[in-house]
């Protein structure tokens, strides 16, 4: 099944989506909102699941157009919203560029950081900031939303835990990260609003693209237009999603409605440093990752930071061709009050 959320009032109203995206149905008689589907998953799986095939087959009269741009992510604000660092290769490349050996426990033992979750962006929400000396820059990633987790969960349990996938934009504040992880108390103006992709999947949809907790895609990230990242989600990923949702519950129980991400899709390269698109590589994720690899090679980096007016768009196809979740599609502006 396929579901987003129509933007209305703080948290959406729940709609359907069939496979291709062309069609929704919206199902409050069921769950109003995704966040009350979630609540009551196990009894609305058969009643949604019958719904979604009607929808699919074309049989459901009340069926409309679906608009990406109408959508708010899936889940408009949640209860939680932790994100790993899955993919050790970029972690490496950023202690690399600042002379930092990896400390073997990265390997094993998976970095994660809770984010703020009462707000998030709509997919196709601008990025609003009101200095570009932020260091805006965009991280392309994989999340998934849980059912109920018990804490100290193995992650067989996790992995069960698991109801839908989506894609997310974890915007973030380059300028503003080194002094406040300084400080040792983690980030939090640095890392403002996330959006997530307009659909967001059950893990079936995904057919065989779904094996081992991972999402066996690339990633498809464009610049301004131009093509800047196609690493795929299913390589080099250190941790799966279910080790990161056992890791978030190793000391506390997560509720029905918890968002984990996977951290910036980073794929190790053919090249020593990386390869750009361009230079016949699968790119880059985020800018920073182009940055360091700049820092590396020539002791400084060259390419800037998100300006007003720029573009990044983040999305997955299937092997068909066909947009798996929607587009994040987003455009940086500066803020007034």
């Amino acid at each position: 099944m396929k579901f987003a959320s129509l933007k209305h009032g703080r948290d959406g109203r729940l709609v359907l989506v069939s496979r291709d995206l062309s069609r929704c149905v919206a199902v409050a008689d069921l769950a109003p909102t995704l966040q009350s589907a979630l609540d009551d998953w196990d009894r609305l799986l058969p009643l949604l699941q019958a719904r979604s095939d009607a929808l699919n087959a074309g049989t459901l009269p009340d069926a409309v157009a679906f608009d990406e741009a109408a959508c708010a992510s899936p889940l408009p604000r949640a209860y939680q919203w932790a994100d790993g660092s899955a993919y050790v290769n970029h972690v490496e490349l950023v202690r690399r560029a600042r002379g930092a050996e990896l400390p073997p426990s990265f390997w094993t033992d998976p970095l994660m950081y809770q984010g703020g979750s009462d707000t998030f962006l709509g997919p196709r929400d601008p990025v609003v900031m009101a200095d570009e000396a932020y260091g805006i820059d965009f991280e392309g990633e994989v999340a998934v939303i849980t059912g109920d987790v018990p804490m100290a969960a193995t992650p067989d349990q996790a992995g069960q835990a698991i109801r839908l996938v989506m894609l997310v934009n974890d915007v973030s504040l380059r300028g503003l990260i080194p002094e406040e992880l300084a400080k040792g108390f983690g980030f939090f103006q640095s890392k403002p609003s996330s959006a997530f992709s307009p659909v967001a999947v059950t893990p079936d949809e995904l057919g065989d693209a779904w094996a081992d907790g991972k999402v066996h895609l690339p990633l498809l990230v464009t610049l301004n237009g131009e093509p800047f990242g196609k690493a795929n989600a299913g390589v080099d990923m250190t941790f799966n999603m279910p080790a990161l949702i056992a890791h978030a519950a190793k000391t506390r129980p997560l509720g029905a409605g918890a968002i984990i991400g996977s951290g910036t899709v980073s794929n190790k390269q053919d090249t020593a440093f990386g390869s750009a698109i361009k230079d016949g590589g699968v790119g880059y994720s985020c800018i920073a990752e182009v940055r360091m690899i700049e820092t590396i090679n020539t002791g400084k980096p060259s390419t800037p930071f998100m300006r007003f007016g720029d573009t990044v768009r983040i999305e997955m196809r299937d092997a068909a061709g066909q947009s798996v979740f929607g587009a994040i599609d987003q455009t940086v502006q500066p803020y007034t009050r």
